[in-house]
């Protein structure tokens, strides 16, 4: 009877523990599956996000494919194969190397390979002639020698500053093609089907990668520049505008619509296109001037100076940072010292960025900026500050009465906010007193620290409420005073580009349609009503 049993329970309890084995397995196969799927899902929304931001990336990772493809057709069709053999690897170098983003950085690398390789090649094939005719052990030395100088006088060219900025990738391939050729030909009989089978074939390789970033939908390293540009000046127009509205936002009063977080974000990222900026406008430029003119402003672009303007944009861009600076600043003004200064700094930082958005706004349709850019009411909101701070005496200047009042508020914040210096003293005095006669020769030769200035013995200074108030101001009125100087260079680009004149009727015209726009989209209706309405 026990046996049965025993037996029975044995069963249960097997059966009881393969049912929790098989549990817990396909517990950790549900984790293994979901891993992976969260692991595609993160992969394709990044994939999705960086062909959403900038479509044109997308066509360009199509283009590589298609380039990739053609060249390869000299390996796979058997005629081509049989007129340039191996050497077909260097068309597929090519196109790897040569195909960039924009037709600049195409065209720019792609004749820089093309005349470096050229170039090398003559050159072997000059310094085989005239070795070959020579005996084996003077032909040894002579392409030795030959090398070396080679190597030398290519490898200190590229230290040259214009060498450097345009040519430096094509002293590179020079150099490498000439080592390549030259020592090879030490073993081959002829040298020359070789070197022309190698230019053959990076020949195909730069016409491939030319079509395809000039012919089939181009990005424009110049359009991008200009482009970049303007975003530069509306991104420091929302920058500062953002900056000013958060500096007067009252945290603590009810029904505040500001969301800090984000507002702080937008500050940072206006500015930091700018700060950012010099690598990218000196590239896009150097790339820009290689490009053939392609629009219907067929006038040749000043690219550097799009450069310039670039310089003195990073220069006020570094005021937007110290305006920034005074958010996070550890010594505030008081909400209610700022509410008197509000008005005359909002208005001055409204005119700021809307002289800034005016400037980007002529960029971006190719026309001169109107002669009143810097209009009447920046000058007037100015003086309007001026008058503010001179109404408010007591704040920047020492009186009886408030030295007074902060002499108590500054004593009784040095007693209470420091209340380990009186104690450090007394434990100091009593230790020295019950110290030895040479341990209290030797304390009392010691210098003693004196307590410091804390953060709240700072606020109870005299000055402290006006004094972070008046570097936010006099960061305002320095930005006001390099808008001339980007107006200045702003000018400069349109007389270099020959800009369209400015004409007011045009640009009201031009204002209204995108009031227009901006309304109808706001009614959110189809796209074919949207252009009705805006006709």
């Amino acid at each position: 009877m026990v046996l049965p049993q025993l037996h029975l329970a044995m069963s249960l309890a097997g059966d009881l523990s393969f049912h929790e084995t098989k549990q817990s397995w396909l517990k950790r196969m549900a984790n293994f599956v979901d891993i992976i799927s969260t692991f595609f899902a993160s992969i394709w929304k990044s994939w999705y996000r960086v062909g959403r931001d900038d479509p044109r990336k997308v066509v360009h990772a199509v283009k590589v494919g298609v380039a990739l493809t053609l060249v390869s057709f000299l390996y796979i069709f058997e005629p081509l194969f049989k007129g340039v053999g191996k050497n077909a690897m260097w068309a597929v170098m090519t196109v790897v190397v040569v195909l960039e983003f924009t037709a600049g950085a195409t065209l720019c690398k792609g004749l820089n390979r093309g005349f470096g390789t050229l170039c090398a090649g003559s050159l072997a094939f000059l310094i085989e002639v005239v070795a070959e005719r020579s005996g084996k052990t003077f032909r040894a030395v002579f392409v030795g020698l030959s090398v070396f100088i080679i190597g030398f006088v290519a490898t200190y060219v590229r230290f040259f500053p214009k060498i450097k900025k345009n040519f430096d990738y094509g002293v590179l391939v020079f150099l490498l093609t000439f080592n390549l050729i030259s020592v090879s030909s030490f073993r081959e009989e002829n040298v020359v089907p070789l070197a022309r089978d190698r230019l053959f074939t990076i020949a195909i390789g730069c016409g491939i990668c030319l079509f395809m970033s000039i012919v089939i939908f181009p990005n424009w390293s110049g359009e991008d520049l200009h482009e970049y540009t303007v975003r530069k000046l509306e991104g420091l127009a929302t920058s500062i505008e953002a900056c000013v509205s958060l500096y007067f936002h009252d945290q603590e009063k009810e029904g505040s619509t500001i969301d800090v977080k984000s507002t702080k974000e937008m500050i940072s990222k206006g500015y930091r296109i700018v700060l950012d900026s010099k690598s990218s406008d000196e590239t896009l430029a150097m790339f820009a001037s290689w490009e053939p003119r392609h629009s219907r402003h067929c006038y040749k672009y000043p690219w550097q100076q799009y450069v310039k303007l670039g310089t003195v944009l990073r220069h006020f861009g570094y005021s937007a940072v110290s305006l920034h600076g005074c958010l996070e600043s550890e010594i505030q003004t008081p909400p209610s010292v700022r509410a008197l200064f509000q008005d005359p700094c909002v208005r001055v930082a409204t005119e700021i960025s809307k002289v800034l958005l005016d400037l980007a706004s002529c960029i971006r349709a190719h026309r001169r900026c109107s002669p009143d850019v810097l209009s009447d009411h920046l000058h007037q909101a100015l003086h309007d500050l001026n008058s503010a701070i001179r109404s408010q005496p007591r704040l920047f200047l020492n009186s009886k009465n408030n030295r007074s009042t902060f002499k108590h508020a500054f004593n009784s914040n040095w007693m209470v906010s420091l209340p380990s210096a009186k104690s450090d003293a007394a434990a100091l005095v009593e230790k020295r007193n019950n110290n030895n006669n040479s341990n209290e020769n030797r304390v009392r030769d010691q210098p003693v620290l004196r307590p410091t200035l804390s953060k709240i013995a700072m606020l109870s200074l005299e000055f402290s409420e006006a004094l972070p108030f008046a570097a936010f101001a006099a960061l305002l009125v320095e930005m006001a005073a390099r808008l001339e100087l980007i107006i200045e260079e702003v000018e400069e680009l349109g007389r270099q580009a020959s800009f369209k004149e400015f004409d007011e009727e045009l640009v009201s015209i031009e204002v209204r349609r995108n009031e227009t726009k901006e309304n109808v989209k706001n009614r959110d209706l189809p796209s074919h009503e949207v252009s009705q309405a805006v006709d």
